[in-house]
């Protein structure tokens, strides 16, 4: 029976040149594993806390290197021994030598770079793919397939450069679509926008992840556009992909109102949801994330009553990854689809839990990246793994968000090679 021989953790850069934590857990049978973790920058209050340096002098107050300490000279001594495949043991004890309910004491990010770590060591000594090991594990699914991809193509709020108020617009192609056929789509899109873009004069930049963040006069014309780039490509519209948006609503709320461009006086509730509505009727925008604030609870319920039918209503900051929230909300009917972001919660012990309980509850789940990312791929194993049904990692371009697609790409190719009697076929 193997066993952890180690653990470290450096301060490495994410993708947006900020520190994060690199762990590698080092086992007796000579074999070591590594893995990284993101960091969000629209981060909801219920998320657990990350541990920051706060030292000003230094990356400006941002650097990790107490956690990694943490992880150093406190976690690794008390993991040295313990199997790696106990990984509700060992997300347990970090738990304990936490003792908060938010993470506060070593920070969500230390605790899941162990345990992010440790899950990679689980799979190696039983010689799985992860993905496969995560489905042996915890059985969340019968059955391996690639979920369907949201890619983000547009950037707004604050991840974009202050031109448009939606965080993400989104294309989704049909689910009839295959995992390579819809990533080819995706790319020959994205790039076709960009043509339409240059053209009109509104081309500005790319937004954290990766998104354009064009010059328009409303966050509508978005979308107008968009339509302009389907019609000037191969694909059809509302036939092989729909539209999709993070709006973010937390980071629009002032002065008892929504902002947004398209309507001068702000947004009510009401008449935000009434902007739904047309959104779905005129753009068939079937996915909407983060509609109203946390507190807007009446406004959750009653968007879900009246669209839940025909749209993904999608809490994020709402449910943070942590189960009891997912419960809470459950509970209210406040939404029928929710994203699953470990960092939000700091263990895959607990990542789990709460997969598991939004399956029980037919509630979809959403795989999902963070604005500061790394080129680590665990999350793409996890979505297949757990048997998610939908991922979001971004546009198909820069190498943080295109090494979950490559993954993928990888799975998707054994799956195929498994249930074809050992062969693949050319695409």
């Amino acid at each position: 029976m193997a066993s952890i021989q180690g653990v470290y953790a450096r301060e490495i850069l994410d993708s947006r040149g900020w520190p994060t934590l690199e762990c590698t857990v080092w086992l007796d049978t000579g074999v070591s594993v590594s893995t990284s973790v993101p960091s969000g920058t629209s981060v909801g209050k219920y998320e657990a806390k990350e541990l920051r340096d706060n030292d000003q002098s230094r990356m400006l107050g941002k650097g990790v290197l107490a956690a990694a300490n943490l992880i150093n000279t406190t976690i690794s001594p008390q993991l040295v021994g313990r199997d790696p495949l106990d990984q509700h043991g060992i997300d347990q004890l970090l738990l304990e030598l936490d003792g908060t309910k938010d993470k506060q004491k070593l920070g969500a990010n230390t605790t899941l770079a162990v345990s992010q770590a440790v899950c990679r060591a689980g799979a190696a000594v039983q010689n799985q793919a992860l993905y496969h090991y995560i489905q042996s594990r915890y059985q969340l699914t019968d059955y391996f397939s690639i979920p369907t991809c949201i890619y983000t193509v547009v950037n707004g709020g604050d991840q974009g450069a202050d031109n448009l108020d939606i965080q993400e617009f989104e294309i989704i192609p049909a689910s009839h679509i295959d995992y390579l056929n819809s990533l080819n789509m995706a790319t020959e899109l994205f790039y076709t926008l960009k043509n339409v873009l240059e053209i009109k004069g509104a081309i500005h930049a790319v937004g954290l992840v990766g998104g354009y963040t064009p010059n328009l006069y409303s966050n509508s014309d978005v979308f107008e556009i968009l339509v302009e780039t389907i019609k000037a490509s191969k694909y059809t519209f509302a036939q092989d992909l729909f539209f999709g948006i993070d709006t973010e609503a937390s980071a629009l709320f002032e002065g008892g109102k929504y902002r947004l461009k398209d309507k001068a006086h702000g947004y009510t509730a009401g008449e935000l949801a009434l902007y739904y509505k047309k959104l779905r009727s005129l753009y068939h925008v079937f996915y909407i994330e983060d509609p109203f604030r946390e507190e807007d609870i009446d406004d959750w319920q009653s968007l879900v009553k009246e669209m839940g039918d025909t749209t993904r209503v999608v809490a994020d900051t709402l449910t943070a990854t942590n189960p009891e929230r997912l419960a809470q909300v459950i509970d209210r009917q406040l939404c029928n689809s929710v994203l699953v972001k470990p960092n939000q919660v700091g263990t895959i012990s607990e990542t789990i839990a709460f997969v598991q309980l939004a399956k029980q509850h037919n509630i979809q789940t959403i795989v999902s990246h963070r604005s500061g990312e790394t080129c680590d791929d665990f999350i793409a194993d996890l979505a297949v793994g757990v048997g998610v049904d939908y991922v979001k990692f971004g546009p198909p371009n820069r190498g943080e968000r295109v090494a979950k697609y490559n993954r993928l790409s990888q799975i998707y190719t054994e799956l195929q090679y498994n249930a074809n009697n050992n062969t693949v076929e050319q695409q």
